[in-house]
């Protein structure tokens, strides 16, 4: 185990490497960044949604790196969680109704006031193969994503996977002196 505590101390082993993953950038319950910032708000733009976040999937919780469109929200719970679903695989996660989409009609983001209905989201990977958590675009209106507009989003994720090495490097540099 790491030097900080896992809330439950039967995480499956691989979770705990990825949630080390996630800590190791020291991202979490920080200021908002303008580069994650500025691809959240080209997500909402590419796919013209009211809501757009960068989001990192902790143990208990979805915190929003960056948010365009929710004010005053910086985390979630992770269960149900859709973010939680789209770190579980590899491809862009796409609902395009969540009212009518098994996998959303329960979600309290889809019953309740926000009443969300498009949900699409790409995995954030590291380059050593973590999942951490997506940049995603929200809207309480059905609709379609185009092949373009998915290549584009994986791409705002690759950039964050960037962005992330980039931070860890400064990490490092700065721990080593």
């Amino acid at each position: 185990m790491n030097s900080y505590e896992y809330l439950d101390t039967a995480v499956d082993p691989a979770e705990m490497r990825r949630l080390d993953a996630v800590r190791r950038y020291v991202l979490v319950d920080q200021p908002v960044e303008d580069a994650y910032d500025r691809i959240a708000f080209l997500a909402g733009a590419i796919f013209d949604t009211p809501i757009a976040t960068v989001s990192l999937v902790e143990q208990d919780r979805v915190w929003l790196a960056a948010c365009q469109g929710l004010t005053g929200v910086r985390s979630l719970g992770r269960e149900p969680g859709l973010c939680a679903s789209v770190i579980a695989q590899d491809d862009t996660y796409v609902v395009t109704n969540a009212a009518r989409d098994p996998r959303t009609l329960e979600h309290p983001l889809v019953r309740g006031e926000l009443g969300l209905r498009f949900y699409v989201a790409a995995p954030i990977r590291t380059h050593d193969g973590y999942r951490l958590g997506t940049v995603n675009a929200i809207d309480s209106r059905p609709r379609t994503a185009t092949a373009r507009q998915l290549r584009a989003l994986e791409h705002l994720a690759s950039m964050v996977s960037d962005e992330l090495e980039m931070r860890l490097r400064l990490i490092r540099n700065t721990a080593g002196r």
